[in-house]
């Protein structure tokens, strides 16, 4: 007999990728829906490429950079907190190493082991890497994996900026009398889209997530497309 084959990610690994999908997903849906709105509210005041293209891609820069921004300053707040409590856990562990054995066996028991081999595993793990041990059972931190801001900073300004792509080449394309239509189908095809894949990566049912991404992106164009032309037709 062989031996069964396991090529599926596990763990941890599997939620960090599942959550960094969800992140490129999600900064791709900002990017198409602020930037459909952007070009489609100046749409409705000129009709003018230069002008479209101007809104559309200081829209594209402004949105990917202040993504980048706040992912980069968020994650590093999240990476200052994970290294704080692994100094302290590590501080905690030089200085009362029989109480923190003593925590990590309740733990572990309140995770449905017995008393006895709850002790014999905090034992034996704490024997390996104890402040290894200690970061994934008590503070659910993986000390290899932890998160990175550059990382996630640069992926969401790719995301945002692929998403953005699409409305503003929609709008600067085609034959003036095809840029709003082309537009409008454009952004809603690339929502249901990105609905679809958020409710699948969330292990939800897609049509609810789908109805309610194309139905945001539909108000928000509609809404910036009477401000344009209310504004256009005032010659502001």
């Amino acid at each position: 007999m062989t031996e069964p084959m396991h090529e599926e990610a596990h763990g941890g690994a599997l939620g960090s990728r599942l959550n960094w999908l969800r992140a490129a997903v999600l900064g791709a849906n900002d990017g198409i829906v602020s930037t459909a709105g952007l070009v489609v509210g100046v749409a409705g005041a000129t009709d003018s490429r230069s002008a479209l293209l101007t809104a559309g891609l200081a829209g594209l820069l402004a949105g990917s950079m202040s993504m980048a921004a706040g992912e980069y300053v968020s994650v590093s707040t999240q990476r200052d907190s994970e290294l704080a409590a692994l100094a302290v856990e590590k501080r905690e562990l030089r200085e009362q190493p029989e109480a923190e054995l003593r925590e990590l066996t309740e733990l572990l028991q309140d995770r449905g082991l017995s008393h006895e081999v709850a002790r014999e595993a905090a034992e034996q793990l704490t024997a390996r890497d104890a402040l290894r041990a200690h970061a994934r059972v008590e503070l659910g931190i993986d000390p290899d994996e932890l998160t990175n801001p550059w990382h996630a900073a640069w992926a969401s300004f790719l995301a945002f900026t692929v998403g953005a792509l699409l409305p503003l080449l929609a709008i600067v394309l085609p034959p003036a009398h095809w840029r709003l239509g082309v537009t409008v189908l454009s952004v809603l095809a690339a929502l249901v889209l990105t609905g679809w894949s958020s409710a699948r990566l969330g292990a939800a049912r897609p049509g609810r997530a789908v109805l309610r991404n194309v139905a945001g992106g539909a108000l928000a164009m509609a809404v910036t497309y009477a401000a344009g032309a209310l504004l256009g037709a005032a010659g502001v």
